[in-house]
């Protein structure tokens, strides 16, 4: 009787863990946010960055641009002064020439230009496998003195080391590491 007992007891525990069998919670996306800045200090957009099993996605919403196709890049320093310069090269932690079309390979922060519209705005999405929002990682745009993302007055022609040929830089956004996301 006794060892039923045990038995049966055994069984309620069971029965137990099991309703109360909570499953894991599924780890929050990291995200980011760029606020686009004119030369002016107008604000012409926003870039939201999520991190994705293939690289990091980019949203990007602009107004107030120029019409036509300009190149659009993460640079390697998280600061944007006019006429942004301040945001330095291209993130390039590889070492390895500009352009998506390079046969050595492409920096990090290279990506397709954006396409503006006549009316001055741009909506696009990405996802650019080169970078990642996890911290300390040496492709992470949340490296110390940290990123920014830049537009460019022309087209990046892909190929042209250093730049693409994608003249001054017309808005520049830091990234910043979204607050809800770092607190979850």
């Amino acid at each position: 009787m006794r060892a039923s007992g045990l038995w049966a007891a055994g069984i309620v525990v069971a029965i137990g863990a099991t309703a109360g069998y909570a499953a894991p919670a599924r780890t929050p996306a990291v995200t980011a946010k760029a606020v686009l800045m004119s030369a002016d200090g107008k604000e012409v957009g926003t870039v939201l960055l999520t991190q994705t099993k293939a690289g990091v996605r980019l949203r990007v919403n602009v107004n107030g641009l120029s019409p036509g196709e300009h190149g659009f890049h993460i640079h390697a320093v998280g600061k944007c002064e006019p006429p942004f310069t301040s945001a330095g090269p291209h993130l390039n932690p590889n070492e390895r020439k500009h352009g998506l079309q390079s046969r050595e390979g492409h920096h990090a922060g290279d990506m397709r230009n954006l396409r503006v519209l006549k009316s001055g705005k741009a909506t696009a999405t990405l996802t650019n496998a080169g970078v990642t929002l996890e911290k300390d990682k040496p492709n992470s745009l949340f490296k110390e003195g940290g990123t920014a993302i830049v537009v460019h007055a022309q087209p990046d022609d892909q190929l042209t080391d250093p730049s693409g040929n994608s003249g001054d830089r017309i808005a520049c956004g830091v990234v910043t590491e979204d607050v809800k996301s770092a607190a979850r």
